[in-house]
């Protein structure tokens, strides 16, 4: 049962299921012969899977149904203005795919979002004179995500925008002692035990 749980999860992560009627990134398109997630997840999981898509607001603005501040587009994400900006310039960087968190969301994919910050910041900042920028991702309703796709958030920053007085007031220097060390072996066995499946998604690439 471990097994077949385990295995649910790499191919999950390895050949996501796209909406009907739009194509996988064409670095991402399983072969015919590769195991299908929806077979693993089930009639009932698929179905939720496509309820939360048509209820999403960024899978309607990839699909071209709701309107966008579009600032760039390739072949695996979009980026557009966020319509609540904490500055001038916050823009969104969002997988054309629908991932309900970081969590779900193939490590191929969010490689290529990443891949897209360096280029992506330094024309924002440029756009609106800043000098700096945060990169924030927020993953799960307790880290304040509210919608659930996949997102990056570029904000732009400048020097004295004080856009969190209270940013450096709760932080404390981390104490070197048991506790610590014990959260630091605790992180490092949960490591070991994904490894098995990070190096499948480092060696196993999805056919074209």
């Amino acid at each position: 049962m471990e097994q077949q749980r385990r295995l649910s999860v790499v191919m999950a992560h390895l050949h996501p299921t796209p909406h009907p009627g739009r194509p996988f990134p064409q670095d991402q398109r399983p072969g015919s012969d590769d195991l299908s997630p929806l077979a693993c997840r089930g009639e009932a999981g698929a179905k939720k899977e496509e309820e939360e898509e048509q209820d999403c607001v960024f899978c309607s603005i990839v699909r071209g149904k709701t309107p966008a501040f579009k600032i760039y587009e390739d072949d695996v994400c979009i980026c557009i203005l966020d319509s609540n900006p904490l500055s001038c310039g916050h823009s969104l960087i969002i997988p054309k795919l629908h991932y309900p968190s970081l969590g779900s969301t193939p490590p191929l994919v969010v490689a290529s979002m990443c891949s897209k910050v360096p280029f992506l910041s330094n024309a924002i900042m440029k756009a609106t004179q800043s000098d700096s920028f945060n990169l924030l991702v927020n993953s799960g309703s307790a880290a304040g995500q509210e919608i659930f796709h996949t997102h990056f958030h570029i904000i732009p920053r400048k020097a004295g925008d004080k856009l969190w007085p209270s940013e450096n007031s709760r932080r404390r220097r981390i104490k070197y002692n048991k506790e610590t060390s014990r959260l630091v072996d605790c992180i490092r066995e949960k490591l070991s035990a994904l490894s098995d499946v990070s190096c499948v998604h480092e060696v196993v690439l999805p056919k074209n």
